[in-house]
């Protein structure tokens, strides 16, 4: 064999190995180009489903995220007519963290602690608790409510009250105390008390009244008939006495029946000029028996009132009788009477006594007050109310002189024949 072909011979056995070869790489390729094409089909399936996936969570987010929304505006909306209502709500409502500082209070509860100086009006930071509502809601927490007096602005006493409003499951959050002004309740009450007293004891005092008037109207009888009688001058001293004491006592006792019986007014045309002259007359001996000169300056005569004349007697005869007991070393009276610019009347008793102190005269006409001992402090409050049933008004001072003066302004009432007549 000579060379030549056994070098062709290596060549071919080279381009045979060679095209094997590229047999075996052309197959891989192919597998490998076939596996690529499932793997590539494989993660488009997986990346359709995972957008699937993508969008509809996504939907679920937005629709979530929608609902969030309209809830949170239900609340905002909510919440805000809530706090319209707790702005407007009449009573004062006060929120403590667990902490036990105030972290909401709406404007009734700022008005009343502001106003009841609790707090001071120019601050609008309030946290901490004043002592007197610390004391308070303390006492509402046991006794779910409690009240307590406190001293206003103006010097006025006022009550508030405190009711714990807070539930076992919201303790741990804080408290919530419902706040109100009870002032008017509490005066209300306090009416009402006085008046179930003054019910009992004008029935009490109107049975008493009633038994001792009957004797002392027979005794007053009596006494008069022993004034008209031929008596030595001794004796008709002693009986002068006697009548004077009488007459004390029926005022006394005309005076407890008028204040607690509170009877109407009988309005009928008085004469008011004559009127004084009765009580000038009447009370002159009880005047004369104290050393005491009782005298009429009267431009009253025929002048017409309409009015009703007994408790008009019971005021002239309360008003000389307290000026005769302030003066027990005599001195002087003058009852005077005299016609107003408008057409009314002013009746005045003034005399020549102490006087009438200024720390009394604010309470002088008040039921139950007096200087005297042992007196009901019942006459000058029934002539106030007796002159208020007419509709005028009684007033008291001092003279300038020295001494006390009483005048009882009266309206220009006309009956009403006198109404027609004019």
């Amino acid at each position: 064999m000579s060379p030549c072909w056994s070098e062709a011979t290596q060549a071919a056995h080279v381009l045979s190995k060679m095209a094997s070869s590229a047999q075996r790489d052309e197959q891989f390729l192919l597998e490998a180009f076939r596996c690529f094409v499932d793997s590539a089909y494989s993660l488009e399936i997986s990346y359709r489903a995972l957008q699937e996936e993508v969008e509809r969570l996504r939907g679920e987010v937005a629709q979530s995220n929608s609902e969030l929304a309209r809830r949170s505006e239900e609340n905002s909306t909510m919440r805000v007519y809530l706090d319209r209502i707790l702005e407007r709500l009449p009573c004062g409502v006060l929120v403590l963290s667990s902490e036990g500082e105030i972290s909401k209070a709406n404007t009734e509860a700022l008005r009343l602690l502001r106003d009841n100086s609790l707090f001071e009006a120019s601050s609008s930071e309030m946290k901490q608790i004043p002592e007197p509502i610390e004391t308070l809601l303390n006492c509402s927490r046991q006794e779910n409510e409690a009240e307590i007096a406190v001293t206003g602005s103006d010097g006025s006493v006022r009550w508030l009250a405190a009711r714990h409003a807070t539930s076992e499951e919201s303790r741990s959050s804080g408290s919530i105390f419902i706040l109100s002004d009870v002032t008017e309740r509490k005066k209300l009450a306090e009416k009402e008390r006085e008046h179930q007293r003054d019910q009992a004891l004008a029935e009490m005092t109107a049975v008493l009244a009633h038994e001792i008037r009957n004797p002392l109207g027979s005794l007053e009888l009596f006494t008069g008939l022993l004034a008209e009688s031929r008596t030595d001058e001794n004796c008709r001293v002693w009986i002068e006495h006697l009548q004077a004491g009488l007459r004390t006592l029926s005022a006394t006792v005309n005076n407890v029946l008028h204040f607690h019986s509170e009877p109407a007014p009988q309005f009928l045309p008085v004469d008011l000029g004559s009127l004084l002259e009765w009580a000038q007359e009447f009370l002159d001996p009880l005047a004369r028996q104290s050393r005491i000169i009782l005298s009429l300056q009267s431009q009253l005569s025929g002048y017409q009132f309409a009015g009703d004349r007994h408790p008009l007697e019971q005021v002239l005869l309360n008003l000389v009788l307290n000026s005769v007991r302030a003066m027990p070393a005599g001195g002087w009276i003058e009852l005077a009477g005299r016609r107003l610019a408008n057409g009314g009347a002013a009746i005045v008793v003034s005399d020549t006594g102490p006087g009438i102190s200024e720390e009394d005269l604010p309470r002088l006409f008040e039921p139950g007050f007096s200087r005297r001992a042992g007196s009901p402090g019942l006459g000058l409050a029934v002539c106030r109310k007796i002159v208020e049933q007419h509709g005028g008004r009684i007033e008291a001072a001092n003279r300038a002189q020295g001494g006390a003066i009483f005048t009882v302004t009266l309206p220009r009432y006309l009956s009403a024949e006198q109404e027609v007549a004019r």
